[in-house]
């Protein structure tokens, strides 16, 4: 069993790496602690780790995965380890992969132990309290402004570790607040739950056998006489199977044909219906339209017929009275005359 715990300074990695080393008879691999066994040695690579730190300089990655490599290879560590304090970043997550594969090694799980930052300041400052009460040595490193910067500093390089571990399928978490022995019980159930199937690929996937024939290669089971019967009332099962499905198939088909054919009616019936009242509308109004073009004709007929009698009986009078006019001057006349002659 290969492990690698997750989670920030004070979140109780190293109790929970403690049990699992009790219980699973493996070994917690701690990178500060390898570095200085491996100077006080005397090693290839301690050596050189030692003249490094002589100068003041960080190790570098590679010469901490040697380290790693090293140790691993030891027999203590054969049925497996916990990482603690490597890897830290990205990078060395990378560097740690490549060192298993070329090993033929994978880890098997990375558990994280999800706290809360203020909550942590909390517990190191009553530890401190507490450990001062029992006049116990604290360390300089050991309070709460060197915390918040160890803090800071695995939020800023550690944390992507858990995004990247979650995509290559590995990353589990629990809640690191919870007492120390739910915690246990909970890595426990991570380490025992039996991983997702995952689905064959084509490589490996059985080759589908066909109804009534064989793999190639192997040679057809003799079968007996009920083995026949069995296999023809399967057949005829099979086959009764189809049909009914292909009645229903049919039915269905018949059944949505008939509501489509009854829907499109139904639109028809409405297309005829907005066309007929279309047609009326159009036809009433051109028999209005020719209503009243008549009736203005009638009306100018009649004005006109109005007008010429009006002339002829304005015609009329003014000749009656021209006739009348004449009469008169006449018949004065003749009267005039018929005195005339009698006075003679």
């Amino acid at each position: 069993m290969r492990l690698i715990l997750l989670g920030p300074p004070g979140a109780g990695k190293g109790t929970q790496a403690q049990r699992l080393v009790e219980k699973h008879g493996i070994v917690q691999l701690s990178t500060g602690d390898m570095l200085r066994a491996t100077v006080a040695a005397g090693t290839p690579v301690g050596q050189r780790a030692k003249d490094i730190m002589a100068r003041g300089e960080l190790v570098p990655d590679e010469v901490v995965v040697d380290i790693i490599s090293d140790r691993i290879d030891q027999d203590d560590a054969q049925n497996g380890f916990i990482l603690d304090g490597f890897p830290r970043t990205v990078g060395q997550a990378e560097a740690l992969e490549k060192l298993l594969a070329s090993k033929g090694l994978k880890l098997d799980a990375v558990i994280e132990l999800m706290v809360d930052d203020s909550i942590l300041l909390d517990r190191i400052e009553n530890r401190i309290a507490q450990m001062k009460a029992r006049g116990e040595p604290v360390r300089a490193d050991d309070n709460a402004e060197s915390l918040a910067k160890r803090l800071t500093a695995y939020h800023v390089q550690t944390a992507p570790l858990s995004q990247y571990y979650r995509l290559k399928g590995l990353h589990k978490a629990t809640d690191g607040m919870a007492p120390i022995d739910e915690v246990s019980e909970a890595i426990d159930a991570i380490l025992t739950a039996k991983p997702r199937r995952k689905a064959a690929t084509a490589a490996k996937r059985r080759p589908r056998v066909l109804a009534g024939r064989r793999p190639a290669g192997r040679k057809p089971a003799a079968r007996s006489a009920s083995g026949r019967a069995t296999g023809k009332a399967a057949k005829k099962a099979k086959k009764s199977a189809k049909t009914a499905a292909a009645k229903a198939a049919t039915r269905s088909t018949a059944k949505s044909s008939a509501k489509a054919a009854t829907k499109a009616g139904r639109v028809a019936s409405k297309s005829r219906k907005a066309a007929s009242k279309a047609s009326k509308a159009a036809s009433r109004k051109k028999t209005a339209k020719k209503t009243t073009k008549k009736a203005t004709k009638t009306a100018a007929k009649r004005t006109k017929t109005a007008k010429a009698a009006k002339s002829a009986t304005s015609r009329h009078k003014a000749a009656s009275t021209r006739s009348s006019t004449r009469s008169g001057a006449s018949k004065a006349r003749s009267g005039r005359g018929r005195r005339l002659t009698k006075r003679r």
